[in-house]
């Protein structure tokens, strides 16, 4: 299994990329969002990458963050959403789009990428409801461990001592903001749904804000 590749940017093509790792090329299908965020020709970049493996058949899809791979490994484990369905759907939502979108039921979200009909969307939601928490759970665990550190592009114009920003510190505020509302004893599907609400209507990055805003949304109301 590939995980991982880190090499030279060769070729950006509509869907995929050319990676040089030491001689050998990848042809590594990507979303219009990662391509978008890969560096030009020339430079290194480091994609996660899931081996799709048919009988006549072998293509990599690479994403930024494990995160994002995790998500696409659930997208696809609906019926009816292919490989290529994942990528349109993280392509138009990202990760934390599609975490949001899943946890307060919005299929509206889901059907606005290319190819994703509305039976197909409700589909995804219906199904994903409640596996949606864990992944989103995830984030924080896969940033830790990462270290928050920009890890998914290499710049190499860039001075190695100039300051960096965290990568997907929205994803690992939710992560722990979960954590910390089901610890109160709220269900997991419950606690999702008002993590993603805080975190997209009122616009709250960090963990101790989502979890007052996700408070507020869970308070019984008279």
């Amino acid at each position: 299994m590939i995980g991982k590749l880190t090499g030279r940017v060769d070729h950006r093509a509509g869907d995929h990329v050319l990676l040089d790792v030491n001689g050998v090329g990848y042809t590594v299908h990507c979303s219009e969002r990662t391509l978008a965020a890969l560096p030009p020709a020339g430079q290194m970049a480091v994609l996660y990458t899931e081996l799709l493996v048919r009988e006549d058949l072998l293509q990599l899809f690479g994403f930024l963050t494990l995160y994002e791979r995790e998500w696409h490994r659930l997208l696809i484990s609906v019926q009816g959403i292919g490989a290529k369905a994942s990528m349109a759907i993280l392509g138009t939502l990202g990760a934390e789009g599609i975490a949001r979108a899943i946890a307060i039921g919005d299929w509206a979200a889901v059907k606005a990428a290319p190819g994703v009909g509305p039976k197909i969307a409700q589909r995804v939601v219906n199904e994903l409801k409640d596996k949606a928490p864990a992944v989103m759970a995830l984030g924080g665990t896969v940033h830790q461990a990462l270290g928050d550190a920009p890890v998914e592009v290499i710049d190499t114009t860039t001075p190695a001592d100039a300051p960096r920003a965290p990568v997907h510190s929205t994803a690992s505020a939710q992560a722990e903001a979960l954590s910390a509302l089901q610890n109160l004893g709220y269900a997991p599907s419950e606690a999702a749904s008002a993590v993603a609400t805080a975190a997209g209507d009122a616009g709250e990055t960090d963990t101790p804000a989502l979890i007052r805003a996700a408070l507020r949304l869970l308070a019984p109301r008279e």
